[in-house]
């Protein structure tokens, strides 16, 4: 498992350094002003149903099934019941598409309200959705494929499909002389990425001889199954997009530039959860599936014992970071050509309040599958509608006193109460059990955070001035060195807690046998 999660969160760390030099191009290009404020909702109108359509609801309910049809029934039955899925899908997406094409000025009055008081906004903001919104429909067949090819143990593929976006958004930034302005450009980019992902899973998947079977959807037992699987994913993934949304439409109410400080500290705390969270639910959740469909319930729970070890390890300096140092980092990533030290300093402000959620979001990924193994979509379900209720209720309080920054507040809260409502229900039904080497892990853990939150706070000032010899550089100066130092100091007090708490490091990076028990290292 874990060369699996290596090679997914390696391959997904390459996209968010594509991401990173993305994002950074775009500050740069479009600032933190009105085209940035265009563009960032433009490209969230798409995404905001790619995560309820594809990859929220799809792989919870695809990935068990097929994986239940390709252990019982063969690989031609797996791949029929996929191409199904995938005939049945393309349906739905080229209705929405053209339903979102008619109406795009209503679609962008219901979830950027606030854009109608600025009309030259409204219309840029009309423009490049239109241009965007196809990006919806080759990016959920692309989730499909990928869940089908995860199924199989192929990561790769899946896993680099996001570089491509990445890599296509920058090409076209490059060349944004060409068109009417650069968030033409970043939109142009954007949807050609989609086409040149889905030809990527296409290819993979015909390359492992597992291309679906193309089919008009049958009544079958699997179809039957997965979309009894299905309701209930896509009410709890639309119930975290409703938080999403309210982001869209509360921030569109901000003055010009608060649409794009959540967008760019959105960015950053990103990294870890695309990196950590969402490379380990992907390779959590087939493993899962696998061996409670063989009917080994304790070998999953093992895995997510380590999944959670690994997870908590590689996010606690993101955590102290984001609290700690935000200023630092944004000025360090983004401050420059139309970026300003105001840009920054607002982007800031949200990084820390995202920050107060990051550790929950990223077990969270890996909390899930407990339920989505068994085949259990419902009790996630009920526990997201609950997060989000809270959620939802905070950003209407904190909006007014605190701004950009009490929505992301507001995310984080509702972030712990998901995962503490999964935690308690999974528990109680014996599908999650902490060990006491996981306990061990987390102590540790507090304690190397501990040691790197009295380093960031003790060397801020000596190293800022340090930096200054770099000149212009001199935020990119500081924010390295105090990378570098910071994750030395915590990775030295991390090993030496863990070897005098007597848990063995080589279980955490090399393959667990299968027959695992429950209280093995994590």
């Amino acid at each position: 498992m874990y060369k699996n999660l290596l090679s997914v969160g390696g391959l997904t760390l390459l996209s968010r350094a594509a991401g990173f030099l993305r994002d950074v191009m775009l500050g740069a290009v479009l600032g933190a002003g009105l085209i940035a404020d265009a563009f960032v909702v433009a490209q969230r109108l798409p995404n905001h149903f790619r995560a309820v359509f594809g990859e929220g609801a799809w792989n919870a309910a695809f990935v068990p099934t097929y994986s239940r049809a390709l252990q019982g029934e063969g690989l031609d039955t797996a791949r029929r019941f996929s191409g199904q899925i995938f005939v049945g899908l393309l349906v739905i997406q080229l209705i929405l598409l053209a339903l979102a094409l008619l109406f795009t000025p209503t679609l962008i009055d219901l979830l950027a309200p606030g854009f109608r008081d600025e009309p030259e906004k409204f219309a840029l903001t009309e423009a490049l959705t239109r241009i965007t919104f196809p990006y919806l429909l080759f990016v959920t067949l692309v989730t499909l494929q990928s869940g089908a090819l995860n199924a199989h143990g192929r990561f790769v593929a899946a896993a680099f499909a996001p570089v491509l976006m990445n890599l296509s958004i920058i090409a076209f930034l490059t060349v944004a002389f060409l068109f009417p302005n650069a968030g033409a450009a970043a939109a142009w980019g954007l949807m050609a990425s989609g086409a040149m992902q889905l030809a990527l899973t296409s290819f993979a998947a015909w390359r492992a001889g597992i291309l679906e079977i193309f089919a008009w959807p049958r009544w079958s037992a699997d179809m039957r199954r997965f979309l009894a699987m299905l309701g209930p994913a896509v009410i709890g993934s639309a119930g975290v997009q409703i938080a999403l949304f309210a982001d869209t439409i509360i921030g569109s109410m901000l003055p010009t530039g608060g649409p794009s400080s959540i967008y760019y500290a959105d960015r950053i705390y990103q990294l870890p959860l695309g990196v950590i969270g969402i490379a380990a639910g992907t390779v959590l959740l087939p493993q899962m599936s696998r061996l409670v469909a063989a009917g080994r319930p304790e070998a999953a729970i093992s895995a997510q014992n380590r999944t959670f070890a690994i997870s908590l390890i590689l996010t606690a300096p993101f955590f102290v970071a984001f609290l700690a140092i935000p200023d630092l980092i944004m000025r360090g990533v983004f401050l420059r050509g139309a970026f300003t030290p105001e840009a920054a300093q607002a982007s800031a402000a949200v990084l820390a309040a995202y920050g107060l959620g990051i550790l929950a979001v990223v077990l969270l990924r890996s909390a899930v599958p407990s339920f989505q193994a068994a085949g259990d979509t419902t009790t996630p379900m009920i526990a997201a509608l609950v997060a989000v209720a809270g959620n939802v209720a905070l950003k209407v309080v904190l909006f007014t006193p605190l701004g950009a920054p009490g929505l992301a507040t507001a995310t984080s809260a509702g972030a712990w109460i998901n995962l503490i409502l999964i935690a308690i229900f999974a528990m109680r039904r014996g599908l999650m059990k902490l060990d006491a080497q996981f306990m061990k892990v987390a102590a540790c853990v507090a304690a190397g955070s501990a040691v790197l939150v009295i380093f960031a706070l003790s060397a801020r000032a000596p190293v800022t001035h340090l930096a200054q010899g770099a000149g212009r550089f001199s935020g990119e100066a500081t924010l390295t060195l105090m990378t570098f130092g910071g994750a030395s100091i915590y990775g030295l007090a991390l090993i030496a807690c863990l070897r005098l708490a007597g848990v063995r490091l080589r279980p955490l990076s090399t393959r667990q046998s299968p027959k695992a028990r429950p209280n093995d290292p994590a």
